[in-house]
């Protein structure tokens, strides 16, 4: 049987695509975005299944203590950007720590959807799309990151996680 993918799209949120986002990762943000919307329209026109993964904090989660507060839950901070917006069908997964896995149902929902392979874009390398890669590979997903569709606060930072992300967890970056 042939591998049924999905589409990630992981925090393309207002908070850190906006240049007045409360933690805006900088000039990468537009070029991803655009990036991002092309790789979306050729995964609809092949049926791929889209998921969003949105962070989404309390007002006083424990993160703000490392990260000033962002991305909290019903603002305009974390809201999807507009050229990204989800379409009917489309599956929104919201997050509270890095990984797209933890502690939310996105296992269950691939399962339910006979997902084996995960491509994944998104911000920020480093942080979330490194930590979901990570879960994703260590409960068997194939993984695929899509180097001009991912970004983070620092090249060195984006460089290092693409490295870890194929050579210690054995993903592919195209």
């Amino acid at each position: 049987m042939k591998d049924r993918k999905a589409l990630l799209i992981i925090d393309m949120l207002n908070d850190f695509i906006q240049p007045d986002g409360a933690l805006y990762i900088g000039e990468s943000a537009q070029k991803v975005t655009g990036q991002i919307q092309k790789i979306l329209e050729e995964e609809r026109r092949e049926g791929t299944p889209v998921i969003y993964i949105c962070d989404s904090h309390r007002a006083d989660d424990a993160e703000f203590a490392m990260f000033q507060p962002h991305c909290v839950k019903d603002t305009w901070g974390g809201q999807i950007v507009d050229a990204l917006a989800p379409q009917a069908g489309d599956y929104i997964i919201y997050k509270r720590r890095y990984s797209a896995f933890f502690g939310t149902d996105l296992d269950a929902t691939l399962r339910e959807m006979n997902i084996s392979e995960l491509i994944l874009v998104g911000v920020c390398t480093n942080i979330c799309v490194l930590y979901t890669a990570a879960d994703a590979r260590m409960l068997n997903y194939k993984v695929t990151v899509i180097r001009n569709g991912v970004a983070s606060f620092s090249s060195e930072a984006h460089e290092f996680a693409l490295n870890e992300i194929e050579n210690t967890l054995g993903a592919k970056v195209v």
